[in-house]
């Protein structure tokens, strides 16, 4: 046997047969633009800069201050703690390929890269709708709340959506990983995912899609529905409050409807499309993968007058304890 490699490519030669196997990827990036790869890199950073350290600041207060021991707020930490992971994926590689010339990522780290993607971005979903059921009893059955909502069934609704989402991704993961890739390696986008992994397939990928469509799109587009039919119910439901509740609980729900517009809007238009490309791939996955997952815990944190006033508190208190410490260290 024989193997010859080169630019990623390994060619096999056998007795009886040969056959090619890619061992790597060229990613073609945002733009072959340096001026604009560098216009990228300033803007991303500085998003990076500002909002990373928001949404540990969200986990930390959710964390420290007893009086926001609310279902709630354990869900948005959690959600929170998903988008930095989920926002862990992608961009790192995408940041240091602005400043390579030739960008490259080796099959088994393509293949890590789509796992962790698609695990991620499924238990999110399935966060979401956790987060719709703890709305739903609120609202529509208070008095049994704290029963159906306790901290123990807490913990397994978010044990569920890590479990969910593990298998969303395995089973992508799996799809992806037996498609025969024997010829070009070049992937037009700045991360590894199905859609680009199937169009360099050497075979007939229809069953394959197929499968990827019903676990990726048809998947989506159910959780989007769902959660739309029950925060629909609930603001209906709002109607028969007082106009105190009222203001209050319509303030959560709205910020609530503007997160799952947010998630699942670019999810559908990339995944729930079967065999055919879309257009502006690029900038949708760019918004669902960089920017609308870090700013999610945001769009809820800036409508709640509790964690704004507990994560003041927070900050006070760690200036506080800097400037004592600058004190002690000058004595």
């Amino acid at each position: 046997m024989i193997t010859v490699c080169f630019s990623g490519l390994c060619r096999v030669e056998m007795e009886h047969e040969n056959y090619t196997v890619v061992t790597e990827f060229v990613l073609l990036g945002l733009s072959q633009n340096h001026k604009v790869q560098m216009i990228l890199l300033f803007f991303f950073l500085l998003f990076y800069m500002i909002i990373l350290p928001g949404n540990i600041l969200i986990i930390l207060t959710v964390w420290g201050d007893s009086q926001l021991g609310s279902p709630m707020y354990f869900f948005l930490a959690n959600l929170a703690f998903l988008d930095i992971c989920y926002c862990s994926v992608t961009p790192p590689k995408m940041l240091a390929d602005f400043f390579s010339h030739r960008k490259t990522i080796s099959y088994s780290a393509c293949m890590a890269q789509l796992f962790f993607l698609h695990f991620l971005g499924g238990a999110e979903a399935f966060l979401l709708m956790v987060m719709a059921y703890d709305r739903y009893v609120a609202i529509c059955k208070p008095l049994h709340y704290t029963r159906l909502v306790n901290r123990g069934v807490c913990c397994v609704l978010v044990g569920a959506t890590w479990g969910a989402g593990f298998i969303h991704g395995i089973i992508l993961f799996a799809l992806s990983i037996h498609l025969p890739l024997c010829g070009p390696n070049i992937l037009d986008n700045f991360f590894c995912d199905v859609h680009q992994l199937v169009k360099l397939a050497c075979a007939n990928t229809y069953i394959v899609e197929l499968l990827m469509f019903l676990n990726n799109g048809v998947v989506i587009v159910m959780c989007f529905t769902l959660l739309l039919i029950s925060y629909t119910v609930l603001l209906l439901k709002l109607w028969t409050q007082s106009p105190k509740a009222k203001n209050k609980v319509a303030s959560t729900c709205v910020s609530h409807i503007i997160v799952v517009f947010v998630m699942c809007g670019p999810a559908m238009y990339l995944y729930a499309l079967p065999f055919q490309a879309v257009p502006m791939e690029k900038v949708v996955a760019v918004f669902h993968t960089v920017i609308f997952p870090l700013t999610n815990p945001m769009i809820y944190t800036l409508r709640n007058k509790e964690i704004k006033d507990s994560m003041w508190k927070l900050i006070s208190k760690y200036i506080l304890w800097c400037g004592k410490l600058k004190k002690n260290i000058l004595k």
